[in-house]
């Protein structure tokens, strides 16, 4: 029989769900198979035409370690326990890749669409497969196993559900070395680091608040108490909520209805921010109504409604008819409207957006219209809208799952038996309030994972934060410029590299779609660090600072073919500073492998920095290879006139 998801066979046999039909095994390395039977029970392990045997000891742990072996498959694994043989269906051998992090690398290829949706619709590669690590948080102590998961190989079926960064990476990968790649995708959307640090890694460089949230989360009876009297508050905001909802009316929608007259509502702009208008700061169910002409030859067609992005919650009916809801503020509004929906001539679109907390809107830039048959019609410009109901804020909710540690002991311990080659990080969002010592909190992290793995210091690979936010002409102090700082110092860690996704990001998007460049600058770092390719992986990265008279001249490492102007056009992005701190906006050429950097307001330079902004939309160093410069910030010593960063 196959043996899935850690069920047991006759009480017998209980495996890890990781070793599982579909599974890939790290090529080249000393694999672990692992388990429990009956205690004393001798095992037998067939695989690839090599026999290994072991005993399960008192407590009924047993434990194989396979010879090395080359890429290849798929076989089957036979593991014979007493009287019964259990069969691993479909194993390869390969590069295992571990990817961990919040919600820009847990997000699936479905909502990636908008770019990649030619590129997926018929994906299929046996070779290229991924476990999605089920959510689970411990505050005790770090967990043995999984609770759950499975592998599932590159299908049509499957391919929207695998985590996109992944997905693009290990498509790199296979078509590099036509080697088997494995993804174990152990990520949460929220996060911040902490979650994901062991406490021995926390006590070294965590706050010690954060030991104190984690001692208070110990008390089992304290989450369940705090987790049922939010549930019941918000569930009793909500039926608040519809009650006296007008339009809602206990579900009888009367302005949800093509034949109710709106047309004294007021009218609001779309897409727009609820702020300045009659709306700032209203919490509850507003109603927003738009009315549209339909060509007749279209009604044939699957449509689909677009609504951009919405704050925070919403239901969209068409002529009466619910064709979509979100609950949240994050993911794109994109609703198929089943056939017979539509009429020919007039329309009427309603929309329900429920603010939680702060200020509503439609969310700017992002695209609000119908497409069918060729058709696109545009619903942005003027919409009839109304109060239903105001209310106080939405009653808080504590996510536990995102406080010190727990995710570390749930879902990343779980996985420390399993050799891997390396790791894929992408967080550090949820870290942007406070991101002063993010560059001690991630050595820490991977330091302790690479001692748990026991495997060395395996290449961890990571992102640095993206552009985001509207691109201002005013300098500004940003918690993404100092926390992209922190990211690039601590590439003082052996065996790691950094991408720079500065280009890659989305003003209005915390989630951008492009994961594909992000999927592939990783693939050219693992080329590089995992692999031992010769080859540019990253940007021009900050080498040293001189000054010379009035300027600025900075040197870097990773220049490739030459450093370029991306565009054409003057560099942008650099400011200058004297011994006052001050900094201004620079002027910079490039001269050969370095940039040159003045200002007239400065005379004597003391700091530079790079990018500093939350969206450095003016950044534009790039080698020839067509990679950006990291962000950076370095200052003069005053003593030796050395960099000091």
């Amino acid at each position: 029989m196959a043996l899935q998801n850690n069920a047991p066979a006759d009480g017998k046999l209980h495996l890890s769900p990781l070793l599982s039909d579909g599974m890939i095994l790290q090529r080249n390395a000393a694999v672990k198979l692992w388990g429990r039977s009956e205690p004393g029970t001798l095992l037998t392990v067939t695989f690839c035409s090599r026999e290994y045997k072991t005993k399960a000891d008192p407590a009924g742990n047993w434990q194989v370690i396979m010879d090395p072996m080359e890429p290849g498959g798929p076989w089957e694994m036979v593991i014979g326990c007493g009287n019964e043989e259990y069969r691993i269906k479909n194993v390869l051998v390969g590069d295992v890749w571990v990817l961990s992090g919040q919600s820009n690398i847990e997000l699936p290829i479905r909502r990636t669409l908008d770019l990649f949706a030619e590129e997926v619709r018929d994906a299929r590669n046996p070779f290229i497969r991924e476990f999605a690590v089920p959510m689970r948080y411990d505050f005790h102590a770090p967990r043995t196993e999984l609770t759950g998961g499975q592998w599932k190989e590159v299908t049509p079926e499957n391919v929207l559900d695998f985590g996109a960064v992944g997905y693009f990476f290990a498509t790199a990968l296979y078509d590099q070395y036509q080697i088997p790649i494995g993804l174990i995708r152990s990520a949460v959307g929220g996060t911040p680091i902490q979650a994901w640090l062991s406490e021995e890694a926390l006590a070294k460089a965590g706050d010690p608040r954060d030991r104190e949230v984690l001692a208070k989360c110990r008390d089992d009876d304290y989450i369940q108490r705090t987790i049922a009297a939010e549930t019941k508050a918000i569930e009793g905001w909500y039926r608040r909520l519809n009650a006296g909802d007008e339009g809602y009316n206990n579900g009888e929608l009367p302005w949800a209805r093509p034949s109710f007259d709106d047309s004294e509502w007021p009218v609001f702009t779309v897409p727009n921010s609820w702020a300045g208008s009659e709306l700032a700061g209203v919490n509850g169910a507003v109603w927003f109504r738009k009315e549209f002409a339909v060509p007749g030859d279209i009604l044939d067609n699957e449509a689909l409604l677009r609504l951009g992005t919405i704050i925070d919650a919403d239901q969209a009916y068409l002529n009466g008819v619910l064709v979509g809801e979100t609950g949240y503020k994050y993911p794109p509004r994109k609703y198929p409207v089943p056939k017979g929906v539509l009429r020919a001539g007039k329309n009427l679109l309603a929309v329900r957006v429920i603010s939680n907390r702060g200020t509503g809107g439609f969310v700017r830039g992002k695209r609000y219209l119908l497409e069918a048959g060729g058709y696109t019609i545009d619903l942005s410009g003027p919409w009839r809208y109304k109060i239903g109901v105001q209310m106080e804020p939405t009653p808080g909710s504590t996510f536990f799952h995102y406080f010190p540690t727990g995710l570390y002991n749930g879902m990343i311990a779980p996985l420390f038996q399993y050799v891997i080659r390396g790791v894929l990080w992408y967080q550090g969002e949820s870290n942007t309030g406070s991101p002063e010592n993010y560059r001690a909190l991630l050595a820490a992290l991977v330091n302790s994972w690479r001692e748990n793995w026991g495997l060395g210091e395996f290449p961890f690979l990571y992102v640095q934060l993206p552009n985001f936010v509207p691109a201002t002409v005013d300098l500004e102090e940003s918690n993404w410029a100092l926390l992209r700082e922190e990211q690039r110092l601590a590439l003082a860690l052996p065996n790691t590299a950094m991408v720079v996704t500065i280009d890659a990001g989305e003003d209005n998007d915390l989630h951008p779609q492009d994961k594909k460049t992000v999927g592939h600058r990783l693939a050219l770092a693992a080329r590089k660090v995992a692999y031992g390719e010769d080859l540019i992986h990253q940007g021009p990265m900050f080498a040293r600072m001189e000054v010379r008279d009035e300027t600025a001249v900075i040197s870097f490492t990773s220049v490739g073919g030459g450093l370029v102007a991306k565009g054409g056009g003057p560099l942008g992005g650099f400011e200058l500073c004297g011994a006052d701190r001050k900094f201004c906006r620079a002027e910079a050429e490039i001269r050969g492998e370095q940039v040159i950097v003045r200002c007239s307001r400065v005379k004597r330079p003391f700091g530079i920095r790079y990018a500093w902004t939350n969206n450095p939309a003016e950044a534009n160093l790039y080698n020839k290879e067509d990679l950006p410069a990291s962000p950076f910030e370095a200052y003069i010593s005053t003593d030796t006139h050395d960099p000091k960063i």
